[in-house]
């Protein structure tokens, strides 16, 4: 027996869509109503307002990020394939539209005119991911396996910033490749004497 996605499941991946398409303000209840083929009032049944949707959809994208992070990590116990792992995973996202970007790095582009609730959970969500790539360098650097030219915290930040980047030149290009470039440059400076 099938498990059949619940109504507030198609809303939140609908919103996601949208988000990424289009941002926090290019979206409306009326476009989800339209795509899902529900009425606007049961959106507003499941989510009160947009905020309580975008920040229970951030909230979920976290946990995901979380679980893909927990994954990565048993089967890719060596800090590079970590690393590896993670850019890997956005380059095989880059060439699906609905899901091409990061959701809190495009809303991160846009804090001047969020909601303070919406910019606590894309907070959040950054944080989370510096705090993890934080102890990958740490770990690599103490194996041996990556040479940071700064702390870890900063060398972890300058990789969130680069993947991110990536991800908006690959858009601005409309090359998918332009991601991996930037992403194997990164990965380079961190292991210069690997080939």
């Amino acid at each position: 027996m099938t498990n059949p996605t619940s109504t507030a499941d198609k809303i939140l991946q609908c919103a996601r869509s949208l988000i990424i398409a289009g941002g926090y303000n290019g979206f409306s209840y009326a476009d989800i109503a339209e795509v899902v083929g529900i009425r606007k009032a049961s959106i507003h049944h499941h989510f009160p307002s947009k905020v309580d949707l975008v920040r229970t959809l951030l909230e979920r994208y976290r946990e995901e990020a979380e679980a893909g992070i927990a994954a990565l990590e048993r089967y890719n116990p060596d800090p590079a394939d970590q690393l590896r792992a993670y850019a890997n995973y956005w380059a095989a996202c880059i060439a699906d539209p609905t899901n091409a970007f990061c959701v809190c790095a495009l809303l991160a582009s846009q804090i001047p005119v969020l909601p303070p609730e919406i910019v606590l959970e894309v907070r959040a969500h950054f944080r989370m991911l510096s705090a993890w790539l934080t102890a990958v360098l740490d770990k690599g650097a103490a194996q041996g396996v990556f040479v940071l030219a700064g702390t870890a915290r900063s060398e972890a930040e300058g990789f969130v910033a680069g993947v991110h980047g990536a991800m908006l030149s690959a858009r601005a290009y409309g090359d998918d490749k332009v991601f991996k470039v930037v992403t194997d440059s990164l990965m380079e400076k961190l292991m210069p004497n690997r080939s």
